[in-house]
């Protein structure tokens, strides 16, 4: 059931690491060579894939690369909005990917790519269709973030919310279908591309939409599906119950399950983002989790 296992998501963006805290990414770098170790241990047939980076950084790669931290890794992964958030042209994705290709040996994933219907639902529509034309059959991966609108009574994880203007409300909107489960017109071309193209769809903890969520993915004909199992809600009462519940429902989706978020307890400050005080309990949970579920 479980294809491939990505350590953390986005560690080069302080809205989910934060490197004033581990500037130099070695704490980061010592952790994912710990953890994939020890998966590699664990379940040896299991796909390893660096955390997506957000930024698309070459230097970044090269850093990690520098500090032994793809000794047991098998991909690396990468994350790019160009048509909400990046400073680059939807065009220059093949240019992207081969900035990266240049500074590692290691097939290079897509595992969040997306376009908001902040702006207008025809923008997403048109992104879609040449997203896939620029990266199907140019990378192994390609994960379209997302399935469902965020729930606008949620929160967003980046750093300063509603100080982001426009920026910031871009999350509530990157779903096929919006909150309330209706379809967007990006939709009806998803299937095109499937199953090549996977779906990336974060499910929080006792998520309302999972059952849904299962049966759009099936209509739509996908395969690969990317979601995450949050260490800091692996502490939660009744974790373990909303995990199996979860991972059950998800048997027979080719996964991509990214571990990652620190629980307040056990970081070096009391926040997800943190690094952890310990960073071979990231890895016990790494490897537990692969046990139960792998």
């Amino acid at each position: 059931m479980i294809e491939a296992v990505k350590f953390w998501n986005e560690p080069n963006n302080k809205s989910h690491w934060d490197f004033e805290i581990d500037s130099d990414w070695q704490l980061y770098a010592n952790m994912v060579k710990m953890a994939a170790a020890a998966v590699k241990a664990e379940k040896p047939d299991v796909l390893r894939v660096l955390g997506g980076i957000s930024p698309i950084d070459p230097y970044f790669i090269t850093r990690l690369k520098d500090f032994g931290t793809f000794n047991d890794l098998n991909a690396v992964a990468v994350h790019g909005f160009p048509l909400d958030w990046n400073h680059w042209q939807l065009e220059h994705w093949p240019e992207k990917i081969a900035e990266i290709e240049a500074v590692t040996h290691l097939p290079v994933w897509v595992t969040e790519v997306g376009v908001s219907t902040f702006g207008a639902e025809e923008v997403q529509e048109f992104g879609l269709r040449r997203t896939a034309e620029l990266l199907c059959g140019r990378v192994d991966r390609v994960f379209w973030y997302s399935l469902y609108d965020l729930p606008r009574a949620w929160e967003a994880t980046t750093r300063h919310r509603e100080a982001e203007g426009s920026s910031y409300y871009r999350h509530f909107y990157m779903g096929l279908l919006r909150e309330d489960g209706t379809p967007k017109l990006a939709l009806k071309h998803f299937s095109d591309y499937t199953p090549e193209f996977g779906i990336c769809q974060w499910f929080h903890f006792e998520d309302h939409r999972l059952d849904n969520a299962v049966d759009w993915l099936k209509k739509l004909g996908v395969k690969r599906l990317r979601t995450g199992l949050s260490w800091a809600d692996y502490l939660r009462p009744d974790a373990e119950k909303w995990f199996d519940r979860m991972m059950q429902k998800l048997d027979g989706f080719d996964l991509t399950i990214t571990f990652c978020f620190t629980p307040e307890a056990k970081g070096i400050q009391p926040h997800h983002t943190s690094p952890p005080q310990k960073i071979e309990e990231f890895s016990d949970f790494c490897v537990e989790m692969m046990r139960r579920y792998a």
